[in-house]
This record gives structure tokens, C-alpha cells and sequence, in this order.
């Protein structure tokens, strides 16, 4: 059994990684730097360390006002914190002048767990996908962070890249390679295809395990790059398959699904489920409670899986 691996501790690392790198470097903080791991990086690099205090308006500003001097600040915070809360600033001061600042979000989705509804941030990723200019990414484990944080480091322009509370089960090993606008085929299937993101990409993987057994032969997509999405590989997907099912720790609303969906729409429509949060907050519990009682599960998806491959059965064959 594969040991779990911190996020956290993933964005330290790669913070340090990048700092000894990168001169031009700025990690900005509102008062979360012990939460989110980073005071090693502040202790490494106190002259490139901003904690803002409790104030992530003030924040987003301080961040495009390094970017003009030729700084690349990295905002680092709790989603809810630093892609919620101050959405107006960075809808006007980030997104509309296409400042080169990036957005490293933790605790996103209910596996924040007892934080409860007021933190778990269940909408992030379909405010940032509606951004102009925003690249919007999701890590499945701490390898895939560090490298997500690598290659939003190399482009130039806004990134928001989201991360979970805490653990995952490591997918990738340490030579994983994040490319922006592309995704990781994980499993081979021709029956159907699992598209995930984030901490659901394992949940995913043991799906498709799990329906192997029973005859299906499932394809596994990591869509690590929500915005761009990689298109060939979806729409591949749905011609070599001609059933879809996207897992995510967000709202079903805005996230990954809808990605998927509004591609599929207009290139290859064939049928497709998603799984999310329905219209709903969350609530405080352990995240494999959360997970459970919203329906981010393997027994989910397999359900899920089952119920599209019937209607692959008598939906009308299309050409696309």
C-alpha cells in the first residue's frame, strides 16, 4: 500500500526549489505562512517573504505592484482566502492587465474536512476558469505539485494552481512532467473514460480497478490542466469511447465537468455523468465522511459508470 504524501509539504519543497532558482521570486501570505507550510521558505528567504497579515485584498495589490517592478509573486493561501475572498481584486488588478502573479491555493474542496463550509472552498476553480487570462491547474499528489508549480513558475501571465487540505496517495513518481493545456492518460480502456482532478484522480484509478473486474475496461484521464483543457485528449476519449464520467472534490457546477461538457457539446456529444457537489455547502467532518455523504466515492463512480454505459447502449451512434 502506497504511503500518503503531504501537499503541504510538496509546496514548501517547491517553494525552496524555486526560490534558490529564481531571484525574482516573492511569496506573499495572508498570515498563513505556518498553516500552509511555507515558514521555511520565509526563514530561507526573509527579504522575499510578505506576510500581509488578515488583510487579502491589500494583498492582491501589494502582489501587482512587485509584478510591474519585474518581481513573479506567489500568493499562497487557503482557497477560500486567496481566490474567494479578494475575487474582485483579482478579477481587476490580476486578470484585466494579465499580470504575471500566481495563485498556489490549499485546502480547496470539502476534504478541507471539519473546517467546515465556511472554508471549503467548492467553487474556486469556476470562478478562475471564467477569468480572461487565467490558467487554472489542479495537482493529484505532492510529486504532481511540484511539478505544477514548476511550470506555472515558467509561464508567464496569472496561474491559479489548487491543491488539497493535507494527503494523497502518491500517483507519480519524482520525474513527473506538467505540461500546461495537456493531461495524463494514467490507464488504457476503450469502454469508457474517468476524467478526474485533484485528490479524486486516485479515487479514479481504484474505480477503474475495480470495474476491470467486472468486464469494463476503463480509460483513466488526470486533467491536471483545467484551463486550458486539453481538447485532443478529451474529444479522443469520447470518440474512442463514447461515454464520459468526470470526478472532482468542487461543486458539479463550474469545475471540470462543465469544462468537459461545454467542449463536448459542440465537438462530440455522446453521453456523459458528473460527479461533484450538487447544490449544496458543505459541512464539518472528517473528508472520507464529506466524501461519502456527497458521493466523491469509488462506489460513485462505479454507479456512475455503470448508469452512462447504458445510455452508450441506446444512445443514437454519432460521427464526430
Amino acid at each position: 500500500m502506497k504511503t500518503k504524501s503531504s501537499f503541504r509539504d510538496a509546496l514548501s519543497e517547491a517553494l525552496i526549489s524555486a526560490g534558490s532558482e529564481l531571484e525574482s521570486m516573492v511569496v506573499l501570505t495572508p498570515d498563513l505562512a505556518k498553516s500552509v507550510r511555507i515558514m521555511d521558505f520565509r526563514n530561507k528567504f526573509p527579504e522575499r517573504f510578505i506576510n500581509t497579515g488578515i488583510s487579502e485584498a491589500d494583498m492582491i495589490g501589494v502582489a501587482a505592484g512587485l509584478t510591474t517592478t519585474g518581481l513573479i509573486p506567489v500568493v499562497v493561501g487557503f482557497s477560500m482566502f486567496v481566490a474567494e475572498k479578494p475575487f474582485e481584486q483579482i478579477r481587476n488588478i490580476i486578470a484585466y492587465p494579465n499580470l504575471n502573479i500566481k495563485i498556489i491555493a490549499t485546502h480547496s474542496g470539502i476534504c478541507v474536512g471539519r473546517d467546515g463550509a465556511t472554508h471549503q472552498a467548492i467553487e474556486d476553480m469556476a470562478i478562475m476558469r471564467v477569468l480572461p487570462n487565467f490558467t487554472v491547474l489542479a495537482a493529484a499528489d505532492a510529486q504532481e505539485t511540484k511539478a505544477a508549480i514548476k511550470a506555472a513558475l515558467q509561464h508567464h501571465g496569472p496561474v491559479y494552481l489548487r491543491l488539497g487540505r493535507d494527503e494523497a496517495v502518491p500517483i507519480y513518481d519524482d520525474d513527473k512532467e506538467f505540461i500546461i493545456g495537456k493531461s495524463d492518460r494514467l490507464q488504457e480502456g476503450n469502454d469508457i473514460a474517468l476524467i478526474a482532478c485533484g485528490i479524486m484522480v486516485n479515487n479514479a484509478m481504484d474505480a477503474a480497478k475495480q470495474l476491470r473486474q467486472e468486464g469494463i475496461n476503463a480509460r483513466v484521464i488526470n486533467a491536471y490542466s483545467i484551463k486550458p483543457l486539453d481538447e485532443a485528449a478529451v474529444i479522443a476519449a469520447a470518440k474512442e469511447t463514447g461515454a464520459i464520467v468526470t470526478i472532482e472534490d468542487h461543486l458539479r457546477v463550474g469545475g471540470l465537468g462543465s469544462a468537459v461538457a461545454e467542449l463536448l457539446v459542440k465537438s462530440c456529444p455522446i453521453p456523459m455523468e458528473t460527479i461533484g457537489v450538487d447544490d449544496m455547502f458543505g459541512e464539518s467532518g472528517s473528508s472520507n465522511e464529506l466524501f461519502k455523504k456527497y458521493g466523491l466515492t469509488v462506489e460513485n463512480i462505479m454507479q456512475s459508470s455503470r448508469k452512462v454505459l447504458q445510455r452508450k447502449i441506446y444512445a443514437k451512434k454519432r460521427e464526430c
